[in-house]
């Protein structure tokens, strides 16, 4: 591997990287989108490192009950491939010294380049037992103990870097507010300190700092951004820099406005994404990069064969992905049916219920929150089921957690249960447990249309339906996040609704059902069942505008010439 010939010059800091499904130290899109960064980063011989919590307990391995109810038990962790680091520091947590080692795993790249991935581990016999779980639980335990994995996330992973052989890290790129910490570290290393956090040498280490980070916001909804109460900050934290002008306000520290505050390069995950954040940071430039998912990774073997025999370059290149309109959508549709054929099949095997291949089937899978409205779909069982029973057949699967303190998203996952029940003689819907990076490969390529209904504008940008498009699945989705730029109509999928919120949120959700009802009724079943040759022409043409696009080569790129030079 390659990766030690080239000197790193960044370092990704993020609270969770999904690299493997064996590797537990993700929940979901975020860790995901690191690990698609890194890979990425990988292919293009970035030199780039990554740097998260080891989360040695995982997130969680969700169970669902009989009577449809969520719970959690502890997930099973894949060590192999990790080399434990010879380096150790030390990070003060209130008064007390806590010990930080680090683990690393290589990533190998398209072409035999390599980045590394550092795993930052509390587990050690030196720490008291409350600081040995930090690394275990990813978003375990209640605010301080979040706030303290932030803390071991940011000061820990800047301290350990140059002990790891990194001496010379020009940009830090801080996934989410979680490592706005790193910011505080770099504070804290520059000698002499400024008499006054309000002077002129202050303001000036500052700029120095600012021109080294890079900030990455990925959520709109305001629940999404980490709080804590600045009094916590300061006795967890007693070097903690509180009187800067500016850096906290009313009693509490809003971590993506620390990192924001020592940022030069701030931006959103999506076009749609900046406009709200600039509404929510009114007083900083935020740009745009719209989020990718990598091309090699979320490619269902069908569809990799497909593209090796017409796309050759494809690996090397997402963009090749374009030339997806020169494949005979025979083909497209022959690669599809053997997908949907290995789905089809292990929901037979693990829940006894024998789908059907020739069935028009909707697949939606994230994590169970109020304003993703996951049960949109259900809204009105009746008109569903006269769809069903007049215009084309339909089977429905679904997959998803919710976070374990989130009652209501369990409640979601619950409902979606009881109506799988309910109406099990009338239509056939699939709850698939335990949603995780595997079973997304097999469940996305192996549904006909990826649909995705959050209520505008709490979507920064998703990604689902992106490893959607990679596999030749049209998007059904209301005009959110990254879709607002994919949408085309029937060439890459349908819209739900407006992309304007311009009434109150149960009536918005009145009318985006019976505009999803309309689409699927008018437009997206009969196209399906009775144009085969027109649903297969926008399936390649989803590979080909989409796919092209909305990947983390690309993404990556702009990464680099924006804000890493």
């Amino acid at each position: 591997m390659e990766s030690e010939n080239r000197e790193v010059k960044i370092a990704y800091f993020s609270m969770e990287i999904g690299i493997k499904n064996e590797i537990k130290s993700y929940s979901g899109g975020l860790g995901v989108l690191a690990g698609d960064t890194l890979k990425s980063a990988a292919d293009l011989k970035i030199p780039m490192l990554g740097i998260t919590l080891l989360n040695s307990k995982g997130y969680f391995k969700q169970i669902i009950t009989e009577d449809g109810w969520q719970e959690e038990k502890e997930d099973e962790y894949d060590y192999s491939g990790f080399e434990k680091m010879d380096a150790e520091t030390t990070i003060h947590i209130g008064k007390d010294k806590v010990k930080v080692q680090a683990w690393k795993y290589e990533i190998e790249g398209y072409g035999g380049y390599s980045v590394p991935v550092y795993f930052l581990d509390t587990d050690l016999d030196e720490n008291e037992e409350k600081y040995r779980n930090l690394t275990g639980q990813l978003y375990g335990g209640g605010q301080e103990y979040r706030l303290m994995q932030e803390i071991v996330l940011g000061r820990a992973g800047v301290k350990l870097l140059p002990l790891l052989g990194h001496q010379n890290i020009e940009k830090y790129h801080l996934n989410e507010g979680h490592a706005a910490f790193v910011g505080i570290e770099l504070f804290s290393q520059y000698e002499p300190k400024p008499l006054s956090l309000n002077s002129e040498k202050a303001e000036t280490i500052r700029e120095e700092i600012r021109e080294k980070l890079v900030f990455t916001t990925h959520t709109p909804v305001k629940a999404g951004h980490d709080v804590f109460p600045l009094d916590a900050v300061k006795r967890l934290q007693p070097d903690f820099p509180y009187k800067f002008p500016g850096l906290a306000s009313d009693n509490q520290l809003n971590m993506s406005k620390l990192a924001i505050y020592f940022s030069s390069y701030i931006n959103g995950v999506s076009r749609e994404h900046q406009k709200v954040s600039t509404e929510m940071f009114p007083n900083y430039e935020i740009a745009s990069v719209t989020n990718g998912v990598h091309s090699q990774t979320w490619t269902a073997p069908e569809f990799k064969k497909l593209f090796d025999e017409h796309t050759p370059n494809w690996r090397g290149c997402s963009l090749s992905l374009r030339n997806a309109l020169n494949i005979p959508p025979v083909k497209i549709w022959e690669a599809h049916q053997s997908a949907k054929k290995r789905l089809i099949d292990y929901i037979h095997k693990e829940q006894n219920k024998k789908l059907s291949e020739d069935i028009f089937t909707i697949g939606f899978a994230r994590r169970f929150a109020t304003y993703k409205r996951p049960t949109l779909l259900f809204h009105d069982m009746e008109e569903l089921i006269r769809i069903h029973e007049n215009i084309g057949k339909l089977q429905i699967i679904y997959a998803g957690k919710a976070h374990p303190a989130d009652g209501q998203g369990k409640d979601m996952i619950k409902k979606v249960f009881e109506i799988t029940k309910e109406y099990e003689d009338k239509i056939d819907i699939v709850f698939l447990e335990d949603y995780d990076i595997n079973l997304a490969k097999l469940l996305i390529p192996g549904v006909d249309i990826w649909l995705n209904t959050p209520l505008p504008p709490n979507e920064g940008s998703g990604t689902s339906g992106m490893k959607a498009a990679h596999n030749g699945v049209p998007h059904f989705s209301t005009l959110d996040g990254w879709w607002i730029e994919g949408f085309i109509e029937k060439k890459t999928g349908w819209a739900i609704g407006k992309k304007e919120k311009d009434a109150d949120d149960q009536s918005i959700l009145k009318r985006d059902a019976n505009d999803l009802y309309f689409k699927l009724e008018n437009k997206i079943l009969p196209l399906y069942y009775n144009s085969p040759t027109s649903w297969r022409k926008t399936m390649r043409n989803t590979i080909a505008i989409n796919a092209s696009f909305f990947n983390s080569e690309r993404m990556l790129r702009q990464y680099t010439q924006e804000a890493y030079l």
